[in-house]
């Protein structure tokens, strides 16, 4: 049986379709070329960081002008007492040999405080005592981590004490950030508040006058090192919870007991 024969639809307008995107393909491939070649210079086509020139040419960069990764309000800092500059208080046996030091204890703990608190989803510093990044330093808060002495002084010589930076310019934020650390820490730890012990360099404590004075600032002694070193050295981790607990109150505008807290800022 003979079958109609029927006409081929017009290609004419597909084919321009076609051709058009090869046209922009070859363009756009020259167009890279020249902007390669013109990007290095003869002798960079064989050396041996060409591919890494070509990376930074394709990379896209930031828009200058665009908000930073790290905002003030989501950043914490955390100052481990003494990293970085001298021992703190020194812990010997009966032979006169350095067994312990304040700044490995509180070292240890603001690490654990740091990684629970990014874990969090916060941004946070692990600063030294005499961090160049202090000066001017912007976060939400930042709290410094030390302990008491080592030496025997009596039964009462036990537990932790929290002060806020006495030039704060948000005496309210600062005295939360107290409070929520009293709280929350006490909790964690089953430590007394030692409040009878605080001392002005406590509250004067120098990194306090050297951040921007925006940022909430607490300084935080988690124990003595005599007679709470078993908790300190063997339950690092209840300890830095405790402060990640008191931060994270502050942050999160947590409810605390309405209890007052010895040492407040007026």
């Amino acid at each position: 049986m003979e079958t109609a024969s029927h006409p081929r639809p017009p290609r004419q307008q597909g084919e321009s379709r076609s051709t058009l995107r090869i046209l922009q393909s070859v363009f756009g491939i020259a167009v890279l070329l020249a902007t390669l070649f013109t990007a290095f210079p003869s002798r960079g086509l064989v050396s041996g960081d060409f591919y890494s020139r070509l990376s930074v040419i394709l990379t896209p960069r930031p828009v200058e002008g665009s908000a930073p990764a790290s905002q003030p309000q989501l950043r914490i800092g955390i100052v481990a007492g003494h990293a970085g500059n001298d021992p703190g208080a020194v812990c010997v046996d009966g032979n006169g040999q350095v067994t312990l030091t304040e700044a490995d204890v509180n070292l240890k703990i603001a690490a654990i405080v740091q990684q629970k608190l990014i874990e969090a989803g916060y941004q946070v510093d692990l600063l030294r005592e005499f961090d160049s990044r202090l000066n001017g330093y912007r976060a939400l808060a930042i709290v410094s981590i030390h302990n008491d002495s080592c030496e025997y002084v009596n039964d009462e010589a036990t537990g932790f004490k929290v002060a806020a930076a006495l030039n704060t310019t948000d005496p309210n934020r600062a005295n939360r950030l107290t409070a929520c650390l009293i709280d929350r820490y006490q909790r964690a730890t089953n430590l007394t508040f030692h409040a009878g012990s605080i001392t002005s360099d406590m509250r004067e404590y120098h990194a306090f006058r050297e951040i921007d004075p925006s940022t909430i600032a607490a300084i935080i002694e988690t124990g003595f090192l005599n007679l709470d070193r078993e908790i300190l050295t063997k339950q690092t981790e209840r300890v830095a919870a405790g402060v990640v607990d008191g931060i994270l109150c502050f942050a999160n505008n947590e409810n605390i007991e309405p209890t007052p807290v010895p040492g407040a800022i007026p």
